[in-house]
């Protein structure tokens, strides 16, 4: 009796395997698309030779609610709406590049008054959403107490843009020509003790994270991101200045009243994900400081108007007009095009997300995956902002 032995097979797969080596094989992963929210997911397909990254892809779209088109078929007044939207944090900041493109292509003028207030409020708006940022990263790296000081003073803030605006996200507040309404009696006050408070209330979150051993060996070195390789990209804001790269536009391009305004840059060398949490935490003292500066000279101007005077109808002339502005999370711009009517022909979004997110392949190429999410979180995106 014969008896017929399985034949065997030998396979040799992955990087460097050879004679007495281990047979490896690189796993392709699915990060997402999930969130724990839910309002709004980001894929990651990256490649895995055991534990390290090898190759890395952001598959967006899964939020895409053609906003570019959108903006096509409704007037001006309502495509400030849904500019809140895209960064659901940057809401007032959103739809004052919109407002400041038709103002171009009018030649309107707006008010003294309302180029401070919207200077006051961007700062506000600015420092809101930093606050999210500086709560929400220590949790990806299991810390959870910053987020209470953060919604602390998020709160803060939220009580006196909710009193002037009506709003506590979506603010739709600016005008063509200005904004909605002028101030309440006692509001600058009320506002210059929230920014008393947020800068004290601030320094909870520095205590507990600045000088932590565990929050600096999980970020310090990783997840570098070189200047060049941020300019190549078209990286900006907080992420691109923790690179090196000296700029922002209400000091190098000012718009508003930051041209009479000493706008401080805060920047680090580093690139690594340490340096992007410090920068955006320094950059919080710098906007209260701005605000303050606002405070100090709205209270210098006399009562006047907030809204210049425009037709009830706004009609951008024919020609277009780019506009951008030094957002919370870098540059956002807006390509007008009209051709004459109360609808745009074209409005073309560059959201600073959609840049940033495209260099996370660059960015996590030989990190282990356990860095991947303390690299994602440093990155501050709104995926809004990316699926626009």
């Amino acid at each position: 009796m014969s008896i017929s032995r399985p034949t065997t097979t030998q396979r040799t797969v992955g990087i460097g395997a050879g004679a007495g080596e281990l047979a490896t094989e690189d796993m392709v992963l699915n990060i997402g698309p999930q969130h724990p929210s839910t309002h709004g997911v980001l894929r990651l397909r990256i490649t895995l030779d055991g534990e390290r990254i090898t190759e890395a892809e952001p598959i967006v779209g899964y939020m895409h609610r053609g906003a570019e088109k959108l903006f096509e078929v409704r007037d001006y007044r309502q495509i400030l709406v849904l500019t809140n939207r895209h960064d659901w944090l940057s809401a007032f900041s959103n739809e004052l590049g919109v407002a400041l493109a038709v103002e171009r292509m009018l030649g309107i003028q707006i008010p003294e008054r309302a180029r401070w207030v919207r200077t006051l409020l961007a700062e506000l708006n600015r420092v809101l959403n930093h606050l999210m940022f500086l709560g929400s990263y220590p949790i990806e790296l299991g810390a959870i107490t910053p987020i209470f000081y953060a919604f602390r003073e998020r709160e803060t803030l939220q009580q006196v843009m909710e009193e002037l605006t009506g709003g506590r996200m979506h603010y739709m507040f600016n005008r063509v020509g200005g904004l909605k309404d002028d101030l309440p009696a006692g509001w600058l006050g009320r506002v210059r003790q929230a920014v008393a408070g947020v800068r004290h209330g601030t320094g909870d979150i520095e205590d507990v994270i600045r000088g932590n051993e565990i929050f600096h060996a999980r970020t310090r070195g990783v997840g570098v991101l070189s200047v060049g390789t941020a300019a190549q990209y078209g990286v900006s804001g907080p992420v691109a200045r923790a690179s090196g790269m000296d700029f922002d536009l209400r000091r190098d391009e000012p718009y508003l009243a930051y041209g009479e305004l000493n706008v401080p840059v805060v920047t680090r060398t580093a690139g690594d994900c340490l340096a992007r949490f410090e920068c955006l935490l320094d950059q919080v003292q710098v906007s209260l400081d701005l605000a303050d500066a606002c405070l100090d000279r709205l209270a210098e101007l006399p009562r006047g108007p907030i809204l210049a005077r425009t037709p009830k109808v706004v009609k951008a002339p024919e020609g277009h007009t780019y506009a951008w502005t030094e957002n919370p999370l870098g540059l956002n711009g807006y390509y007008l095009v009209s051709k004459g009517d109360k609808t745009p022909w074209r409005l073309k979004l560059r959201s600073a997300s959609f840049n940033n997110i495209q260099v996370l392949p660059d960015l996590l190429r030989g990190h282990l995956v356990a860095d991947m999410i303390a690299i994602l979180g440093s990155m501050f995106f709104v995926v809004g902002d990316i699926d626009k």
